[in-house]
């Protein structure tokens, strides 16, 4: 079974877990077990070989060609922080499924170890000219958009001049999340002011996406737009309290004070509740 949505009686035990995922009989639960390995938290030793042996599979195929287990193993092994993970899910960013290489570099970027940025690096090679749609698929050569925001996340400096001429592409996920990193590597407004313009744009899941990245990197001067966005109010208040927690960890001072920002950000917290 794949399906991901089971309830609390249907959870495994650590040990069925890893009985599941080793086992070649049942894909379905092979797929749960890396899902729920990742979903728990679950760093046991044994737990994270698994994942790792996972990341090699040949058995489980999707109709389209794909790997859906080493795609959940990716995803899961990003999410339980062990280091040792690192270097696999590098080498998987040279894998032919798409899928396979976007999970990679989200998980890389959550494991935040900048072993892997010439990995993440090298899959921007041609630039923009290079960045096109596959024929016949839904996606682009590459995962550009999980790939540019890890490089940010990762403070990878050396990639700036690679990143910022995607803030030009076609492909406004692409842009975004070029813009997000921009300001990340340079902390330059201009990136900043093309994440709040998007909040204005007419696709809603962009302009959740945008409320995210705002708070994500923490830009200050996005308070208000923030707060007049069209979407949910839960989603505002989580990009509201991005920027509270930059401001309020950037006061260095010996007694804590609230500056006059974080006040005008909870001022705006408070009329969303």
């Amino acid at each position: 079974m794949r399906d991901e949505e089971k309830t609390e009686a249907e959870q495994l035990t650590l040990e069925q877990a890893i009985a599941n995922l080793k086992q070649k009989e049942d894909l379905g639960d092979r797929y749960y077990a890396a899902w729920w390995l990742g979903k728990f938290r679950i760093t046991e030793p044994e737990a994270i070989a698994t994942l790792l042996e996972a990341l090699e599979d040949e058995q489980d195929r999707a109709p389209d060609g794909g790997y859906p287990l080493r795609r959940n193993a990716a995803r899961a092994l990003g999410k339980l922080g062990d280091k040792s993970a690192v270097e696999p899910l590098s080498r998987c960013l040279e894998f032919p499924d798409y899928y396979v290489r976007e999970a990679a570099a989200q998980a890389l970027e959550m494991l935040q170890d900048q072993r892997c940025i010439p990995a993440l690096t090298k899959l921007l090679d041609g630039g923009v000219a290079a960045a096109i749609r596959v024929p016949g698929k839904p996606h682009l050569v590459q995962p550009y958009e999980a790939i540019i925001e890890a490089l940010g996340t990762l403070g990878a400096k050396e990639a700036t001049s690679l990143i910022e001429p995607f803030t030009e592409h076609s492909t406004e996920k692409v842009k975004y999340a070029a813009a997000r990193a921009m300001y990340q590597l340079t902390r330059e407004n201009k990136y900043g002011e093309m994440l709040i313009k998007a909040l204005s744009g007419d696709d809603l899941q962009l302009r959740r996406s945008a409320l995210m990245d705002l708070g994500a990197v923490g830009y200050l001067h996005a308070g208000q737009a923030i707060a007049d966005t069209l979407a949910e109010n839960s989603m505002k208040l989580i990009a509201l309290k991005g920027l509270l927690e930059t401001d309020l960890g950037n006061n260095n001072t010996e007694v804590p004070t609230i500056s006059t920002e974080s006040i005008k950000i909870m001022n705006l917290m408070d009329s969303l509740l």
